[in-house]
């Protein structure tokens, strides 16, 4: 239930915290673009200051310019929300069990968003399928890594 007169907003999440997690997912989706803050602001006519302050949560989105930003990137708004918290009864959407579901909070470093968007460029269907089978299986297998 909100309780919006609390501050609290999802448990124990404070409405600091979902603005820094709905900026976390423009930077990632920015990046995943390979889009400089410039290019994002002049695009929903705004500063570059102001994405950084919505990037880094200081600022709230109003749902005007979430609904922009969601036109702009490509994504639907909820986007922006996804990996939020989730009711412990919620299912992921594919098939995936507990141990597989993608922990977003990892994929904030710079290398992962990297790997990402360099994935995003391979264009042969089979190629992608072959090499995200790699990644699983290497990941799945830590004594090969240690």
């Amino acid at each position: 239930m909100v309780n919006l007169a609390q501050g609290v907003l999802v448990k124990n999440m404070t409405k600091y915290d979902i603005d820094v997690h709905v900026g976390k997912r423009l930077r990632m989706r920015r990046t995943m673009m390979g889009l400089s803050q410039e290019a994002v602001a002049k695009a929903v006519g705004i500063t570059f200051q102001q994405v950084q302050k919505y990037e880094k949560g200081s600022n709230a989105m109003n749902s005007r310019r979430l609904y922009e930003f969601s036109r702009f990137m490509n994504v639907p708004v909820a986007y922006f929300f996804e990996s939020l918290e989730q009711p412990s009864s919620a299912t992921s959407g594919f098939s995936e069990g507990a141990a597989d579901k993608f922990d977003h909070k990892r994929v904030s470093d710079r290398e992962s968003l990297e790997m990402m968007k360099a994935f995003k460029r391979i264009k042969e269907q089979v190629i992608r399928k072959r090499l995200a089978d790699l990644v699983r299986a290497v990941a799945d297998n830590k004594a090969i890594l240690e």
